[in-house]
């Protein structure tokens, strides 16, 4: 199968809905302004350019979509089963069930999605005023 024609397959696989969100404020994903508001957050069919250190699926990019539209899409550092213990500091979210967190005194956003046991973590700056 030729390069040209698997980029083309992946481009037609539907995307996978992780759940829906509430941004409770404006924030930028990926040098977009995105308004406060519901979402559903899918994986896109967008790849990520490797890293030195880490491997191919640390990280995913991850569409905000309403209204049918992409509104925004963020990178999400993606954290293993085995790890994700590690990392939270309370209980992990419910499957599907997108956990949104104020960081850092309140300048970012962490929307932390448990999707099929992998953890999405989406950091997101929030918008100025």
């Amino acid at each position: 199968m030729s390069t040209a024609l698997l980029a083309t397959v992946s481009a037609q696989t539907p995307a996978t809905a992780l759940g829906t969100v509430r941004l409770p404020r404006a924030v930028m994903a990926n040098g977009q302004s995105l308004p406060a508001g519901s979402y559903t957050m899918r994986l896109s069919a967008d790849t990520v350019a490797a890293v030195v250190g880490q491997g191919p699926d640390a990280a995913h990019w991850v569409e905000f979509v309403q209204a049918g539209q992409v509104k925004g899409k963020e990178l999400a550092d993606i954290v293993a089963p085995a790890d994700a213990k590690t990392v939270a500091k309370r209980a992990l979210p419910s499957p599907d069930q997108p956990l949104v967190q104020l960081l850092n005194g309140a300048d970012y956003v962490r929307v932390w999605v448990n999707h099929g046991g992998t953890q999405y973590l989406v950091h997101l700056a929030l918008a100025k005023k």
